[in-house]
């Protein structure tokens, strides 16, 4: 079960190097991030998908690492592809540039833990 975690963190992680790297790549501000779809969708999808992902980690993982909010973050990939035309990009854009890198700097130090 352990390596099947860490497996699953280090797939997170690249998700966040994937919204890193598209902020970086459109050049990206929330004025701009709002007005191109290209960039919004690929950000949303890197999401959706982190979130699929936390949903595959163990509870015993979730419980022994409980500093993130793995429930909103596996709830947030339900509205991304559910509900994504009622997203508030301004919140979206908040967790690609804030939560996002906290998130992967969490997971990259249990990784490291792991190791």
């Amino acid at each position: 079960m352990r390596d099947r975690n860490i497996t699953i963190l280090t797939k997170i992680v690249q998700y966040t190097d994937e919204v890193s790297g598209t902020i970086s790549r459109f050049g990206l501000d929330l004025d701009k991030f709002k007005s191109d779809y290209v960039a919004k969708n690929a950000i949303a999808m890197s999401i959706l998908q982190i979130g699929e992902l936390v949903g595959s980690l163990t509870e015993e993982f979730r419980l022994t690492y409980n500093k993130m909010p793995w429930r909103d973050i596996k709830a947030l990939r339900n509205v991304a592809a559910h509900a994504y035309g009622n997203m508030d990009m301004e919140i979206l854009w908040v967790i690609a540039t804030v939560n996002v890198p906290e998130l992967k700097s969490y997971c990259e130090s249990i990784i490291e833990e792991n190791a």
